[in-house]
């Protein structure tokens, strides 16, 4: 699909499907997405989905702060982050659909689930708050997935390796931008400090269950954590803040995030997310 202009793309001629993502490349064309020999495929599939809903889900929060970033660079860099993701969403649920067999789109998968058919961890889905909470939420999900990627960049599917060697490139800088805020606020001023160790605060009672490990993963989980920490208490230390002491967030039964049981928050996210492609499952324009 080419076009001098978006302009022209908008034509019945055309015909182009632009209301909520279709019509767009699959993101593995022309790439071999055939399920190397021993690896399940249901349950890469299973894997993929999860890694690429916390792709999803946050991306479409940090799309939430532009025009609300402190200064105008900020809204650029955020902006491009949320991008980073939503690309990385893009190639790990078109993954899922090819590793299962089922052949779904990204599209699919991302308009047409249920909130339970999620399942993304539910620090992705956190919103509101001020900046501090933004680059404490950042920060955590970004060494935590930064340290999760490198790791498989030596999966034995051959494209879920690619995706994380693409992926690292990009969260690395992810992880780089949220801990010079974090340095940034925490050492500056008296309120900026209050301000970023009340985000942390808020944060803290849903890191442990980036740790919590799952029968579908390549990577296990709990090997994280020790990366995660050093990383984590090196930024603390230079930003001058506190490692907080709360608790972790329950689930319900044993149940969180990876399960489909997310936070209340996340039935308003999906409301605005998959409004327009619910309403309109076939629309074009």
């Amino acid at each position: 699909m080419s076009f001098d202009n978006a302009y022209e793309a908008i034509t019945e001629e055309n015909d182009s499907r632009w209301a909520f993502g279709t019509g767009f490349e699959d993101p593995l064309s022309g790439v071999d997405t055939t399920v190397p020999s021993g690896v399940d495929g249901a349950r890469l599939a299973a894997y993929c989905l999860m890694l690429g809903d916390d792709a999803l889900i946050f991306s479409h929060r940090l799309q939430e702060w532009c025009t609300n970033a402190p200064e105008l660079e900020d809204e650029v860099a955020i902006a491009n982050i949320a991008l980073d993701l939503l690309g990385q969403a893009r190639l790990l649920l078109a993954r899922a659909g090819k590793a299962d067999g089922s052949d779904r789109t990204e599209d699919s998968y991302a308009f047409f689930r249920s909130e339970q058919e999620y399942r993304n961890v539910r620090l992705a889905e956190l919103d509101g708050g001020h900046f501090g909470h933004l680059v404490a939420r950042l920060l955590v999900f970004s060494i935590w997935r930064l340290a999760l990627l490198q790791r498989l960049q030596a999966s034995v599917d051959p494209v879920l390796a690619a995706i994380a060697d693409k992926g690292v490139k990009e969260v690395a800088y992810h992880r780089d931008y949220a801990a010079q805020w974090a340095v940034r606020l925490g050492d500056g001023t008296e309120l900026s400090h209050e301000l970023m160790q009340e985000g942390l605060d808020a944060v803290w009672p849903y890191v442990d269950e980036l740790f919590v490990a799952h029968e579908a993963e390549f990577v296990e989980s709990p090997s994280l954590r020790p990366e995660f920490d050093a990383i984590l208490d090196q930024v603390l230390a230079v930003a001058t803040l506190k490692r907080p002491e709360t608790g972790a967030i329950a689930g319900v039964s044993g149940r969180m995030g990876r399960d489909g049981v997310h936070t209340e928050r996340m039935g308003y996210l999906l409301a605005t997310l998959q409004s327009v492609a619910r309403e309109h499952p076939d629309a074009t324009w």
